[in-house]
C-alpha cells in the first residue's frame, strides 16, 4: 500500500496530499471505485450532493477495512440549498446518504454571487463545525473577493478552496492569496479533462525524462505547487499511478515547462457560473 504525505490545515486537521475524485460516477461506480482506492491507500475521497453518488461513496467506506478515522471524506453544498437553515438541512441529507456520524470536510460548491447567500451558508457551516458534525469547512470555486467577504463578515477563513487548476490554468495569483491566508488549494480537473494536456509535447517530454506517465508528471506538478489534486479514476491501475507521485521530483525548469502561456478555463467562471 502506497504511503501518502499530508498537509495540516489552518484548523489543525490533516488532509492527504492527493485524493480521489468521483465525478461523474453513479452510486454503483463510486462504490466500486472508492472501495478499490481505499484498498490501494487513498485516504481522501471527494464527492458532492450534486454528484448524486454520496450513497455509493458511503457504502464503500462502510465496506472498507480502512479505519474511518483515517479517511477524509469531502462533500459539498449544492447551490439550491444556499442559506442558513437550508445549509443545515442539506448537510443532514448528505450525512444521511453517506451514512456517517460526521463529515471531514464540507465545502460550498459554488459561490453564486447573484444569489448572494453564500455568507449565510458559511455561518451555518461554522455552526456545523462547532457542533462537531464537520471537522473542517471550506469552499470551492471562490475568488479572492468572495473569501475576503467571508473573513470580513464572519472572521473565519476557509481551510480549503477547491478550484479548477491544471497546466492550462495555473492560478498563480489565487494560489498566492491562499498561501498568504493559510488556505489549502485543492485542484479539481487536475489533469485538464478533455483538453489534450496529457498529449502536450512538453508534458510528454518531462514524463519521459523522469520515467513516469504524463498523468503522473502533471499530478506531481500539483503536489510540488503545494496543491492537493483529486483526479477521478475508476480503474485500479490508473488509481495506483495517480497515487504513486512521491518517488520522483520535477526540477524547476520542468515545473515551468508544464505551464501553458495562455491561461484557459475548462469549467465555469466563479463570478458568473451558476449550478443549483
Amino acid at each position: 500500500m502506497i504511503s501518502i504525505p499530508a498537509h495540516t490545515l489552518n484548523d489543525g486537521t490533516r488532509i492527504p496530499a492527493v485524493g480521489l475524485g468521483t465525478w461523474p460516477m453513479n452510486d454503483t461506480e463510486a462504490e466500486r471505485a472508492v472501495h478499490d482506492a481505499l484498498g490501494l491507500g487513498y485516504r481522501l475521497v471527494d464527492t458532492a450532493a450534486n454528484y448524486r453518488n454520496e450513497t455509493g461513496v458511503g457504502r464503500a467506506i462502510a465496506r472498507s477495512d480502512a479505519p474511518r478515522e483515517e479517511i477524509v471524506v469531502t462533500t459539498k453544498l449544492p447551490g439550491r440549498h444556499h442559506g442558513y437553515e437550508e445549509t443545515l438541512a442539506s448537510f443532514e441529507e448528505s450525512r444521511r446518504r453517506l451514512g456517517l456520524e460526521y463529515v471531514d470536510l464540507y465545502l460550498i460548491h459554488w459561490p453564486l454571487p447573484r444569489v448572494g447567500k453564500y455568507v449565510d451558508s458559511w455561518k451555518a457551516m461554522i455552526r456545523l463545525r462547532e457542533d462537531g458534525l464537520v471537522r473542517s469547512i471550506g469552499v470551492s470555486n471562490f475568488t479572492r473577493g468572495h473569501i475576503e467577504r467571508l473573513e470580513k463578515e464572519t472572521g473565519v477563513l476557509p481551510s480549503v478552496n477547491q478550484i479548477e487548476l491544471h497546466p492550462l490554468l495555473p492560478q498563480e495569483e489565487l494560489r498566492a492569496f491562499h498561501a498568504d491566508k493559510g488556505i489549502l488549494t485543492e485542484s479539481w480537473s487536475p489533469l485538464g479533462r478533455g483538453s489534450g494536456v496529457l498529449d502536450d509535447p512538453a508534458v510528454v517530454a518531462v514524463a519521459e525524462a523522469l520515467g513516469v506517465t504524463p498523468g503522473q508528471a502533471v499530478l506531481r506538478w500539483h503536489t510540488q505547487l503545494g496543491a492537493v489534486p483529486v483526479p477521478k479514476s475508476a480503474n485500479p491501475g490508473r488509481q495506483r499511478e495517480n497515487l504513486d507521485l512521491f518517488g520522483f521530483e520535477l526540477a524547476p525548469d520542468q515545473l515551468a515547462a508544464l505551464v501553458h502561456e495562455a491561461p484557459r478555463r475548462l469549467g465555469g467562471d466563479p463570478e458568473t457560473y451558476e449550478e443549483f
